[in-house]
């Protein structure tokens, strides 16, 4: 596999209004968060929060990246085990 190749599927992407909010704020769009966490760079999540997401890859659990946007604002980006659907979100909206 390519280091620029899909590692899963994304399913649906859906956003919550507050994500939605902090990207406009920010001036960035969903997709470079979407790329990144598609290509397996986890952004600021633990090690073993890293060691879950790439056994997930071979699992079929779920997948999370923590990222944060240019104004400091945190998103979660948590793709579903049955790779359905893939949802950016505030932390507090978790």
């Amino acid at each position: 596999m390519k280091p620029n190749e899909p590692k899963f599927d994304l399913g649906r992407v859906v956003a919550t209004p507050g994500a939605l909010e902090k990207l406009a704020e920010s001036s960035e769009t969903a997709a470079k968060f979407l790329r990144n966490h598609q290509q397996g760079s986890w952004g600021d999540v633990c090690e073993d929060d890293a060691a879950a997401n790439e056994q997930a890859l071979e699992d079929g659990e779920r997948i999370l990246s923590v990222y944060h946007t240019a104004k400091g604002e945190k998103l979660y980006v948590i793709t579903e085990a049955d790779r359905s659907s893939t949802c950016i979100l505030l932390p507090e909206e978790y």
